[in-house]
């Protein structure tokens, strides 16, 4: 509504038309923020079947392979009845837990271990 120029020196006259500009383009950010911040908590708290899972994971294992990871308490799970079902945030943190250790990761937990509680005793 104002141009770059008209920002910079608005009158008395169109204060009212500039605040109520303010108005609606806050509400409009307000609108935005909170349509974004239900989506990402809705995408984190999503719900997967069986199937859902296999196909969510990177490696997309078989839902026998799954089967198994469930009979040794592998994989985090929530059982309704006779139904699995999969909590996307659950399944995000045991992926990221299952991580290998990089050589240095590796090497600064030798040399806690041999320096800390874990040395050894002279």
């Amino acid at each position: 509504m104002f141009s770059t120029e008209q920002e910079a020196n608005i009158s008395f006259e169109q204060l009212p038309q500039a605040v109520s500009l303010l108005i609606s383009e806050v509400k409009d950010i307000k609108t935005l923020l909170t349509n974004n911040k239900s989506d990402s908590q809705t995408e984190s708290d999503k719900w997967y079947n069986l199937q859902e899972l296999c196909e969510y994971l990177p490696d997309r294992p078989a839902r026998q392979t799954v089967y198994g990871w469930i009979g040794q308490r592998l994989i985090p799970y929530h059982k309704k009845g006779k139904k699995l079902q999969f909590l996307k945030s659950e399944i995000d943190n045991w992926l990221k837990a299952d991580k290998n250790k990089s050589q240095a990761e590796l090497q600064l937990e030798a040399e806690q271990y041999i320096n800390g509680k874990g040395g050894l005793k002279r």
